[in-house]
């Protein structure tokens, strides 16, 4: 009797706990970390999303590839491969795209911010040595902008429907028209 009485003295006055007890309480602590994760989860989805349905570039992130047709000053037309990569972050973005034919190469590179629905930023095409600014309008995914250099100008139209792309860009020289369809 006296030991279990030293016992309680040092243990604080508690009675020691059962293994039953014991192992109820890891399955109630761990239940409410397995709550505190999914809730955190869910926060941070749900964030994100909306984060995401405001931001003009949603959806463009990642790397891009396929093809499509390059129709030069002269009228012929070729086959292009085309790779894009997107850096977004907030309402900037990074472009690199790079597309070849047999004959013919191109080096593009773009960055890119928007604000309340214009476009604007800058360009270089790397291969020909020259560069220039971006404006136009648009948001989720849908594009319509104006590259513009010294005595260079192009049309570029860019949409994005999920895992889907298409950029088409039109210019008054060096090459007529451009269209791609790339996929993630």
């Amino acid at each position: 009797m006296g030991h279990q009485l030293v016992y309680l003295v040092a243990v604080g006055g508690k009675r020691p706990a059962s293994k039953t007890s014991r192992t109820s309480e890891l399955f109630a602590h761990a239940r409410r970390l397995i709550l505190a994760a999914v809730a955190f989860c869910m926060m941070a989805f749900t964030a994100s999303t909306s984060h995401a349905q405001s931001n003009p570039f949603a959806g463009m992130a990642g790397s891009w590839s396929g093809g499509g047709t390059v129709t030069l000053d002269d009228g012929s037309s070729e086959r292009i491969r085309c790779r894009a990569i997107y850096r977004v972050i907030g309402p900037n973005m990074e472009m690199s795209l790079t597309c070849a034919s047999d004959a013919y190469k191109f080096n593009l590179a773009a960055n890119v911010v928007a604000e309340g629905g214009a476009v604007s930023g800058n360009w270089t095409e790397s291969s020909r040595n020259i560069g220039g600014s971006l404006q136009g309008r648009g948001g989720g995914g849908n594009f319509q902008v104006v590259a513009s250099a010294a005595a260079f100008n192009a049309r570029i139209s860019l949409r994005t429907a999920g895992n889907k792309q298409t950029v088409d860009m039109s210019a008054d020289s060096v090459f007529r028209s451009v269209h791609m369809a790339l996929s993630k």
